[in-house]
């Protein structure tokens, strides 16, 4: 056994990287340490890092840097650790540029966190940078530590992505896609609900490719449909589905089980032509307007939640009008935009037609500002509908007692639900009539 220290571990980035962090506690705390909530009154600090795009990295870099100070000025004496993305990307140069951090710690060696913790503590390694191949799947067998007032969490069906689009690191830094046993997912949604999760929210870098490089093929539709048979488990979120390869019977199993919400995130990135193919994204915008069109007839009343890049190279005026007025045309229910971020290595990082990054984020503000509109005017329709809320908290909104979330809006990105009225707790779903709507949020009164 390690000897008893404190561990704080700091997680950045996707919830795919949560799912990680939660791991590495579940091994630190196996190993006879204890994770502790606050980093003032730890002996190791772990920061799980992001690297997809620019500003990630700089959010990464100043936490490491400002955690470096504070090791610098003596004024504790702890160790630090910089793990994930980041971490595989960049931890060998890193190493000599950050003295402070002790251990650089790949994500291939998620499991072994632990055991590399030791060899720092035992001083067998007094710096090292341990950056193995990034060929880490998790199991049921991994435990996870979550928070004890959980309600939802994430369920990693796979990891890593061969899609190859242009604009993306994530196949040099996660691998090539992995997709995780059947009976394994299952152990672990069994797990979750025995810990009383009442929402799993199905994650992965593209779930719609699970299960082509497994043996027989399973499909994703056959595990959304044995998840929602899992006693406990009240709802199931999909996330992370790409337009080329979502499958009819994934839309039907949508449709077909109560316990999966009518929630589809599905990622388009843009709509011209000439983009899509530089991004290398095997659709075309025909491909996505038809995929767009058999989710609403087959999921009636789906929200529909998508991702936008905004100033790729070779984003014309007239092409960023023509994403412009898809977005006013469709009407996604969510949207997130993020301004294209050039990362070295990938091939988009030499293609010319380059946009200056003021016009960019002006591109941003449009795309964001056209989305509040259309956001308000679908909230605005549903007030007076009836809505099952999951409640998560208590409110900070006056006259409100709790805040949740209905079967429409996914934890942190998209918008909440304030909800008053009845004796309802945290912690239970309820019947709830919308009364109120904000651009993003929804406001309830419980009516059971």
């Amino acid at each position: 056994m390690i000897p008893a220290k404190k561990v704080h571990i700091i997680s950045l980035g996707c919830p795919k990287n949560l799912v990680d962090s939660e791991v590495m506690g579940g091994e630190i705390t196996k190993n006879g340490m204890q994770l502790v909530n606050r980093r003032e009154l730890a002996d190791i600090v772990i920061v799980n890092t992001c690297a997809f795009i620019r500003s990630a990295k700089e959010e990464a870099l100043e936490e490491i840097l400002t955690l470096a100070a504070e090791k610098k000025e003596g004024s504790r004496p702890f160790h630090l650790v910089v793990a994930g993305c980041l971490a595989q990307r960049y931890g060998k140069e890193l190493f000599h540029e950050i003295p402070e951090v002790d251990l650089f710690l790949g994500v291939g060696e998620v499991a072994n966190i632990a055991r590399n913790i030791k060899n720092i503590i035992k001083k067998k390694s007094p710096r090292t940078a341990v950056i193995t191949k990034p060929d880490f799947l998790m199991t049921a067998q991994h435990t996870r530590i979550l928070p004890a007032s959980a309600l939802s969490t994430y369920l990693k069906i796979s990891d890593g992505c061969s899609n190859r689009c242009t604009y993306c690191v994530i196949p040099e830094i996660r691998g090539k896609a992995r997709s995780r046993r059947p009976d394994d997912i299952l152990q672990e949604a069994q797990t979750l609900a025995e810990r009383g999760i009442k929402e799993i929210i199905i994650t992965g870098q593209d779930t719609t490719v699970y299960g082509k490089d497994l043996p027989g093929r399973p499909r994703l539709s056959d595990i959304l449909r044995d998840i929602a048979g899992i006693r406990g488990i009240e709802w199931i979120r999909l996330l992370y589905a790409h337009p080329a390869h979502i499958t009819e019977d994934v839309m039907q199993a949508v449709a077909d089980e109560n316990k999966i919400c009518r929630y589809i995130d599905l990622p388009v990135q843009h709509i011209d032509d000439t983009i899509l193919m530089k991004m290398n994204r095997k659709v075309t915008a025909a491909g996505i307007r038809k995929t767009i069109e058999r989710a609403r007839v087959i999921v009636p009343g789906v929200a529909l939640r998508t991702s936008i890049i905004a100033g790729f190279p070779g984003e014309t005026p007239k092409r960023f009008e023509k994403l412009l007025e898809f977005i006013r045309e469709i009407k996604f229910d969510h949207l997130g935009v993020f301004t294209y971020s050039r990362e070295e290595g990938t091939k988009a990082a030499l293609f010319r037609s380059r946009i200056a990054e003021a016009e960019k984020e002006y591109r941003r503000d449009i795309i964001m500002n056209e989305q509040a509109v259309i956001s308000n005017k679908i909230n605005q329709n549903l007030v007076g509908s009836i809505q099952e809320v999951l409640l998560e908290g208590k409110s900070d909104r006056a006259g409100y007692s709790h805040v949740g979330r209905s079967r429409r809006q996914a934890p942190e990105i998209d918008g909440v639900t304030y909800v008053r009225g009845g004796k309802a707790k945290t912690g239970s779903i309820v019947r709830c009539k919308i009364t109120a709507a904000e651009d993003y949020d929804l406001f309830a009164r419980i009516i059971d």
